[in-house]
């Protein structure tokens, strides 16, 4: 199936950094399995071919992620997911931004786990210390303290994005996703992320950052 455009690109990111196995691929269907992240992964051009694929081949699943918006949201009532993450993808597709030297950046490594899991939230102890071990989370500085940091999300795509409260609002953020995007793009990949539907703050910052939106949402479901 042709995945080309911006709804799929973490499909092609999976694929293209050869951590994917390919489970189904036909001109309507393409399912796949991260292994990095865990992840199945599906896009079809229409809802019940993407359906009779899930209903064969995803038994066990435990974090699902579909292109499809509509057939994400039959997929999550009817499999049992619990939780759910509707969202559109942002991607940059312009030139690579000159670094901002506002901020000295660094690639975190295992002795910054300890402050890194205690900061940051939004995703487990485990998965933060696969994210550093894969040298995917960069933090940045200001006269040598530590202001914040930027990473990538265990299926590629740009997160883990957190400013210290005591240096927000001063362009920290901004700073850090170009650093993000060079990083990215050096590596030869195309800088995406995703953000929540209602998120507009940060839909407005990528906007800012010249980020594509795009019209479809996409929909991540785990048990």
């Amino acid at each position: 199936m042709d995945i080309s455009g911006i709804d799929n690109l973490g499909i092609d990111r999976v694929i293209r950094r050869k951590t994917a196995d390919i489970i189904v691929d036909t001109d309507k269907v393409l399912l796949v399995y991260d292994r990095v992240s865990g992840a199945y992964m599906l896009a079809d051009k229409d809802t019940d071919s993407g359906l009779k694929t899930l209903d064969r081949y995803i038994g066990g699943c435990e974090l699902l992620m579909t292109s499809n918006y509509k057939t994400g949201l039959i997929a999550y009532e009817k499999y049992g997911f619990t939780k759910d993450l509707r969202c559109y993808q942002v991607a940059y597709y312009g030139d690579i931004p000159e670094a901002d030297t506002k901020l000295e950046i660094r690639t975190a490594d295992e002795n910054d786990l300890p402050l890194l899991i205690e900061t940051y939230r939004l995703i487990t102890a485990d998965e933060m210390k696969k994210v550093v071990q894969r040298g995917s989370l960069l933090l940045g500085y200001a006269d040598g303290e530590l202001v914040g940091f930027i990473g990538e999300h265990l299926e590629g795509s740009m997160g883990l994005l957190y400013v210290f409260p005591e240096h927000r609002r001063k362009g920290y953020a901004e700073t850090l996703e170009k650093y993000y995007i060079i990083n990215t793009m050096n590596n030869g990949f195309i800088p995406f992320g995703q953000v929540e539907k209602d998120n507009f703050a940060s839909l407005k910052l990528q906007k800012k950052l010249g980020f594509v939106q795009s019209e479809n949402l996409i929909f991540w479901m785990v048990k």
